[in-house]
């Protein structure tokens, strides 16, 4: 038995409160008040209009950097590709030297040759593993020194 001298205070005050407290109804028809009044909000309806103009402005920003390195960006095939040169009947060379020295020779030539697929695979162009070891006739477009230009594969 329990000899404290505030638990017969305790049990006295517990008696005299337990009417007066709300009942449940109450308790939840308050509740359901509240939970109406202070709605949760989705996590885009929380963000203040100030919010909502900085991540519009970052957007806009990013966005425009990003043209400008498109816009600036350099076009596929241009400047470390092999760029094509259009010479001869229209059809297409692949240049191995740059525009510029092919345009400077005074006197190229056109030498037909083989040369194997593997050596193709050098300059780009994709190659089979199944026809890696064969030939392939080619036109070359060689300057006087000897250093080929350009090069054409021919289909015959």
């Amino acid at each position: 038995m329990n000899h404290d001298p505030i638990d017969p205070a305790l049990a006295a005050l517990r008696s005299a409160t337990a009417d007066c407290s709300t009942p449940e109804r109450v308790e939840q028809a308050l509740m359901a008040a509240f939970a109406t009044q202070f709605a949760r909000k989705r996590w885009y309806q929380r963000l203040s209009p100030a919010q909502w103009g900085l991540a519009g402005s970052l957007g806009s920003a990013a966005a425009a950097m990003l043209a400008v390195l498109i816009v600036r960006a350099p076009l596929p095939g241009a400047a470390g590709d092999a760029p094509l040169l259009q010479l001869d009947d229209g059809l297409a060379f692949i240049a191995l030297a740059s525009q510029e020295r092919i345009e400077q020779e005074p006197h190229p030539r056109m030498l037909e040759t083989t040369l194997p697929r593997t050596e193709l695979a050098s300059l780009g162009v994709p190659v089979s593993p199944d026809t890696a070891g064969d030939s392939v006739r080619a036109e070359m477009l060689v300057g006087a020194d000897g250093a080929p230009l350009a090069l054409r594969l021919s289909s015959q």
